[in-house]
């Protein structure tokens, strides 16, 4: 079991690599007022990331500022809470991951056109964010 363990660790770690490495700076964008804001946020972030990485960090059931990425780009999502949560679009079945909780990961692949993809929790229904492509 630990071998499997270690060989499914291989391309996560490689994937967080690629994250770290990503153009960018490791500066956001530009900050931008959000009119329906949440109550657990009444500004947001726009991250703008490329193919080589892009992330979703879920803290305090939030998923964060709202992300844009390449068409095709691979999102990394780190749940640093302590529940398990997902990362599921509204409309259609273009991604669907399961994360579980204590800093685990997982990964998916942006849809190749480009749009505004609003996601939720199916465990959480008060969680909402959105990916946008272009």
């Amino acid at each position: 079991m630990k071998a499997i363990q270690a060989r499914a660790a291989l391309p996560l770690t490689a994937a967080l690599l690629l994250v770290g490495c990503a153009s960018g700076g490791g500066s956001p964008g530009a900050s931008t007022a959000q009119g329906t804001a949440t109550a657990s946020a009444t500004a947001t972030e726009t991250t703008t990331a490329t193919t080589a990485g892009a992330a979703i960090t879920i803290k305090d059931f939030d998923y964060g500022a709202p992300l844009t990425v390449a068409p095709g780009a691979v999102v990394t999502v780190t749940n640093k809470d302590t529940a398990g949560h997902t990362v599921t679009v509204d409309d259609g079945s273009a991604f669907d991951v399961n994360v579980r909780g204590n800093g685990g990961t997982a990964t998916f692949t942006a849809p190749s056109l480009p749009g505004t993809y609003p996601y939720h929790c199916t465990y959480h229904p008060n969680m909402h964010g959105t990916l946008t492509v272009k």
